[in-house]
Order: structure tokens, then sequence, then C-alpha cells
């Protein structure tokens, strides 16, 4: 399979446990690897034989921006699902950020990283 990236995909949701993340709101970041077979695209230069990845963008924002939940792991569900609608993507990583989780202590970041294929 060979892999179409996007990293740092950003968006503000209201996702979270806590009253005041429901609230306020934050920043979310999420990096995706699609698998795919590029080779029909490639040898028609057709773009209908790949994946749209700025259509992919958009709709992981969206899904940022939409409906909230509780947990990152429900998000990067989420987005894992949507992505394998489109119909040259065979599996996705998905890496959801949440560098403003609610941590008492000194952090970097907050990751939940995903795989989901096609069954």
């Amino acid at each position: 399979m060979d892999r179409v990236a996007l990293r740092g995909l950003k968006a503000r949701g209201h996702h979270g446990v806590f009253p005041k993340e429901r609230e306020e709101g934050q920043t979310f970041i999420v990096d995706l690897v699609l698998s795919l077979d590029t080779r029909p695209a490639a040898a028609s230069d057709d773009l209908t034989k790949t994946v749209h990845y700025g259509i992919v963008a958009e709709e992981v924002v969206g899904i940022v921006q939409g409906e909230p939940v509780d947990l990152i792991e429900t998000l990067a569900e989420r987005i894992a699902r949507n992505c394998l609608q489109h119909d040259a993507v065979r599996e996705v990583e998905v890496t959801v950020h949440k560098p403003d989780a609610p941590i008492t202590v000194p952090f970097d970041d907050v990751t939940i990283t995903i795989t989901r294929s096609r069954v």
C-alpha cells in the first residue's frame, strides 16, 4: 500500500468530559495516514482514481468542529470511519492531539492513535 499523509490539521472543538472543555472549547490537531494503491491514479493522472486529500482535510475539520464527544478515542473513531468512506482508502491511521488537555502537571501533548481498515 502507498500512503498519503496529512499532518497538523487544526480545528477548534468542544470535546471533553469537563464542563469547561465543552463550554470554552480547545484546539485539536489531527494527523492522518491514508493507505491506498496510487498506481491507477499515477498511470492515468486522474484525481478520481485516488483520494482527494483536500476534501478529506475539510471533512476532518468538520468532524472536530462538530458534535462534541467526551473522549478523543471517540473523535478518532469518527474520523477513521469518515476516511474509510472514500473508495480508494483501504486503511487509515488517525492521531488526535489534545495539547491543551486539562492536566495539572507540565506536559507537551496528549494523543490517541488508532488504525482502522476495511474488513
